[in-house]
């Protein structure tokens, strides 16, 4: 589990694809205390640590997590927010994030607010559940946000300057591809609804 609080940033400095899926390879700050087997969100989406040499580690995406994120996208040298698991003696600063990706967004507008920045996205459907509420919890690219504005496939959300500089978020721009994971309490709430 993770809170959608970014840890560092991370590099990806080599893509290679073997049948269906792809290894990313990554650098980052905390590479040296990474151990195979472990879980670490990158934008967002869970992936196994599979490999580790020297500063570089790497990890491994099948069909499904590529066909339902923006990793077939990722290019060498991408920078990628990153954050390890939860440990159960942490504070639990943001929301519930699971590293599960529910489907992609679009970024629709990218507003300078002269001291804070307003980031419009909108998204396929609700069918499957996915819905956002005003004040509410979103997972963009693995980091916990608060919702400002909600409708039935758009959804805004408000950055202070730090997120702005210390996630990829202030490098993404109109027609940009984004991870989105709803929040995990709404979608069971909704799936309730449904019956």
């Amino acid at each position: 589990m993770f809170t959608g609080i970014i840890e560092a940033l991370g590099t990806v400095v080599a893509i290679r694809d073997e049948q269906s899926n792809r290894h990313f390879t990554l650098t980052c700050p905390f590479t040296q205390e990474l151990k195979i087997d472990q879980s670490v969100a990158h934008n967002g989406v869970c992936l196994t640590v599979v490999n580790i040499e020297g500063a570089n580690y790497t990890v491994t995406a099948i069909d499904e997590t590529l066909s339902r994120t923006n990793l077939g996208d990722w290019k060498v040298g991408d920078v990628v927010n990153l954050e390890r698991c939860l440990l159960a003696h942490s504070r639990f600063d943001g929301h519930i994030v699971q590293g599960h990706v529910d489907q992609i967004g679009e970024c629709t507008e990218v507003v300078d607010q002269q001291g804070s920045w307003l980031f419009r996205f909108k998204y396929a459907s609700q069918a499957a559940g996915n819905v956002t509420v005003e004040k509410g919890s979103i997972c963009i690219n693995g980091i916990s946000l608060t919702v400002v504005e909600s409708g039935e496939d758009f959804f805004s959300v408000a950055i202070i300057p730090y997120t702005f500089e210390h996630t990829n978020l202030g490098k993404v721009k109109t027609g940009d591809k984004v991870n989105l994971e709803f929040d995990i309490i709404g979608k069971y709430v909704a799936r309730l609804l449904q019956k």
